[in-house]
């Protein structure tokens, strides 16, 4: 281990040194070489499948593991975006000249070493590989061991490419200890790695927390809200709740809570129930929800739970600010939306609330990197310093500042 880390610090000079043109032509023989092993890619996919089902993993966590051709595509499109994005490194941020006519710039520069630790979804290794590789740092990544064959294929795949074009494996690499004594051994490797990104369950993210001596931008767990305010469109409001549960249940940016104004829950709740039985989602309220719908009572540790699952709690609300202040209360900091056509009441929710993402009339599904225009992301940061929301390569940089002077000394 120490000299996997010795080495990854030693090519971290070599990528942040490559040029725009050198980067993009690596990501896109990489996302050709994903393509032309499809059927390899799958064949290993199968094998941690087979794991998954054997230890009863959920059917959304089953959905999160796998793929299939049109999610290699997407893997091998993402790549392909991301080499055509504009070079993060060397852009000047700042620039201007001192008192003592010295020549200030502010620039971007790679962050250096980064250490990803993820579970499930094996797109990931590829993803967070690409965004590191375009923004000049190197990758260490950690994938769940239910993902254990699809990552070791993928990293593999992106690593001969590398050799291909003359640059050091160690540029994208796997932890090569791949136990929880590996993790502990990363985490507190300050000396070689400059930043842990960690994205997964509750307990991950307070671990590495709890115990990094590496800085951390953590990747929280995503409890998201709508909110369905009385001033909305009730059949846009359906169609969007039901996209924000149901489109992808697996996911961070799924929606957990419905909160719903008080003024309109007797109308609109049956409707809605009506949806989401459609969907087979299970649905548990607050007791003035099941006054109206027969289903489950909610309880605090509900409105405290991601799912990450085909479940949905609801609660109704007596006011805007009551849905604001459950959101203040329960919320992850990760996406909320409202559902209104009143401008004062949009405007106060996007406002007020302290998330990474909040939306106005649309779904909290559109929280991902890809959709933003990043061409993908290494997760969703519930950080305020130093990124927050979906992390792209502009996030995985830092900046430093070229100081041009002409014989000045300080009096």
């Amino acid at each position: 281990m120490q000299e996997f880390f010795e080495k990854c610090k030693q090519a971290k000079t070599i990528v942040a040194n490559l040029t725009s043109l050198q980067k993009n032509n690596v990501l896109l023989d990489m996302a050709n070489s994903l393509l032309d092993n499809t059927s390899k890619i799958i064949n290993e996919n199968k094998k941690d499948l087979k794991y998954a089902k054997d230890n009863d993993l959920s059917d959304s966590m089953l959905d999160r593991l796998l793929l299939d051709e049109s999610r290699v595509q997407d893997m091998a499109d993402s790549l392909k975006e991301i080499a055509a994005l504009k070079e993060p490194v060397g852009r000047i941020l700042e620039g201007w000249k001192s008192e003592q006519d010295l020549k200030i710039q502010k620039i971007s520069v790679p962050i250096g070493c980064i250490g990803i630790i993820y579970e499930s979804r094996p797109n990931v290794t590829s993803d967070a590989a690409a965004l590191c590789f375009k923004s000049g740092n190197v990758s260490i990544l950690k994938g769940g061991k239910e993902a254990n064959y699809s990552n070791n294929i993928i990293a593999t795949l992106l690593q001969d490419v590398l050799v291909k074009h003359s640059l050091p494996e160690e540029i994208i690499s796997l932890l090569p200890d791949n136990t929880r004594a590996g993790v502990e051994k990363l985490i507190k490797m300050d000396k070689y790695v400059d930043l842990i990104i960690p994205r997964g369950g509750e307990s991950l993210i307070k671990y590495v927390s709890q115990n990094a001596t590496v800085s951390v931008v953590k990747h929280d767990k995503g409890l998201c809200h709508t909110y369905i305010d009385k001033t909305c469109d009730e059949q846009e409001a359906i169609k969007i709740a039901v996209n924000a549960k149901t489109q992808r249940t697996g996911v961070c940016n799924t929606t957990e809570t419905l909160l719903v104004h008080t003024d309109i829950a007797n109308k609109i709740l049956p409707k809605l129930k009506a949806e989401f039985d459609k969907k087979n989602t299970e649905l548990r309220g607050c007791q003035n929800t099941t006054k109206i719908l027969d289903i489950k009572k909610a309880n605090n540790e509900d409105f405290e739970t991601e799912y990450l699952d085909n479940i949905l709690s609801i609660k109704v609300v007596d006011s805007l600010d009551d849905a604001i202040k459950h959101i203040s209360k329960y919320g992850s900091g990760h996406s909320e939306a409202i559902l209104s056509s009143n401008y004062s009441s949009i405007e106060q929710f996007l406002n007020e609330v302290d998330s990474a993402c909040v939306y106005a009339n649309a779904s909290t599904r559109f929280t991902d990197g890809a959709v933003f225009g990043f061409g993908a992301e290494v997760g969703i940061s519930t950080n305020k310093l130093h990124s927050r929301g979906p992390m792209g390569i502009n996030d995985l940089t830092t900046y430093k500042f070229k100081i041009y002077g002409d014989g000045q000394i300080r009096e």
